[in-house]
Formats: C-alpha cells, structure tokens, sequence
C-alpha cells in the first residue's frame, strides 16, 4: 500500500474514533489489534485504552508481548481475566467454539468498559477475515456491535501490516496467533489439561528457534506443524527426536510431524505420517 493510501485510510480511521471520545480496543498484542491500538492512542490519546482478556486458552507468551506492544504504542493497558472453561457450550468444543469464546470475551470487555465510562469497544477483525469459509466469531463480535474500525475501511490483512510497518511497530511481521483452543479438533473437549499440554508443548519447539508453530492435540497424539520455510529444519532427525522425546515426556502419547506445515484451521486433519 502507498504512503498516501495508508495516511488516508488512517486519517478516515481517527475521523470515525474521535466522535466516540473514548474507546476500549480488545488488544490481543498481535498485528491487528497493535494498529488499531496505534491508531485509537493518536488520535484519542488517553481517552483511548488497550485491554488484554486473560484465560486458559491465552498463551503466557502472548500476554507477556501485548503488555510489551502497549508499552511500545504508549497507550494504557489494563487486563481482564475471565475463564471460557465456564461455559460447557464452550468445553463441548463444537463448530460454533469460537462464537461462544468471542461472546463470553466481549460481554468482559463491555464489563470493564462501563466501569471506565465507556461505550465504544473496538477489535482488530480486517478485511481479510470475511474471505474464511466459516468464522463463527464474527457472528459475536456483530451481535455485540463491536466497532472493527479496519473492517469498516475495508482495510486487508497485507494492508495491516502495511500500517504497521508505517508505525514502525515490532509486530508487523508477526505470524498470526489464534488461542490454544483451536489446536484441539471439533468433538474432543476443551480442558485446562490439554490447553497447558499445548501451550508447553509449542513453548518448548519456540524455543528451539521455530517462529510459526502449531502443536495440534488429537487426544493425546501431537501433530506438530511449523512455517513452510522451517519444514526442512524438521528434517534433522537429531532434532526431530529432541522434540519428540520432549513432548512424550509432558504428556503425549505419540509425536507426529505433518509434512505439509502450517495451515489455518487444521486441528481437523490429522496425518499418520511421522
């Protein structure tokens, strides 16, 4: 995107903000919601605050970088905790997991906003999300009139990053990030068990040097996927046993590696190759 395109899709942004005097953006600390966080703090200053739902099914890792991001925008950052494990229609883990996650997360938000005084709750949703074949949050985030600013400008994922990169913020090239939740495939229930399994199981292979990683938990076998441009790295049958040997040691029964890599929503799929 041009230099002029992105100051007047920002510009078009702040015009819509600033009626609203003040905003809560539903900050995540990922690329989405660190623009729109960006953009509410310039044009609304300290009438604009960031806000960080912690639960279960948030990586440690991820609160730790969006109370880094705030910092790096400069905007007020407050965190909330609730729990999506109190909700069975959310343990069941049907097709719907995320409309019932994104419900109980913004009625927090909306919580906590009255208590600050304020009306407006934004999210990070972009263009781009419109384009999955089924994304049951929106559904959520449209009943609780949450204002997606991007959305509304018609601002696309490669957009985003664009006004990041203009920002100069550290998350532009950030890999998406969904919750923990959704390394379990549909029909095996979400426990706090499994979501500490996956969160320490991903940690362990982060820490090895991967950036993108997935570790998809089919009821005690890890399918294990990393970014296309890591998949050879995986080759290396040292390492390969590494990770084995310390995922089977939290607590997997088996240890697969998908030799397709990363993909969005494929906790479903599950390969049988090693």
């Amino acid at each position: 995107m041009q230099t002029k395109l992105i100051e007047k899709k920002i510009n078009s942004i702040q015009a819509a903000l600033i009626p609203k005097t003040r905003v809560l953006v539903s900050f995540s600390g990922g690329v989405d919601s660190s623009v729109v966080a960006a953009i509410a703090h310039e044009a609304l200053g300290k009438n604009a605050i960031a806000c960080t739902a912690k639960s279960e099914t948030l990586p440690e890792s991820e609160l730790l970088d969006s109370i880094s991001i705030a910092e790096e925008i400069g905007i007020r950052h407050e965190i909330v905790n609730f729990s999506e494990l109190d909700n069975p229609d959310f343990v069941v883990n049907d097709t719907f997991r995320c409309y019932h996650c994104q419900h109980m997360r913004f009625e927090k938000m909306y919580e906590f906003a009255r208590k600050m005084d304020i009306t407006t709750v934004c999210d990070g949703t972009n263009a781009s999300d419109l384009n999955a074949t089924h994304r049951p949050g929106l559904r959520a985030i449209k009943e609780l009139q949450v204002f997606s600013p991007l959305l509304e400008f018609n601002v696309t994922k490669e957009g985003v990053r664009d006004i990041a990169r203009f920002y100069n913020l550290s998350v532009a090239e950030k890999p998406a990030m969904a919750c923990l939740s959704s390394r379990i495939p549909t029909g095996i229930p979400v426990t706090s068990e499994r979501l500490a399994r996956i969160e320490q199981a991903e940690s362990i292979i982060l820490n090895i040097g991967f950036s993108q990683v997935r570790v998809r938990d089919h009821d005690g076998i890890a399918r294990i996927e990393v970014g296309q441009h890591e998949l050879d790295r995986l080759k290396d049958p040292i390492l390969t046993k590494k990770i084995e040997e310390s995922l089977l040691t939290i607590g997997f029964n088996q240890v697969i590696i998908d030799p397709s890599g990363y993909r969005t929503g494929g906790a479903n799929l599950l390969s049988t190759k090693k």
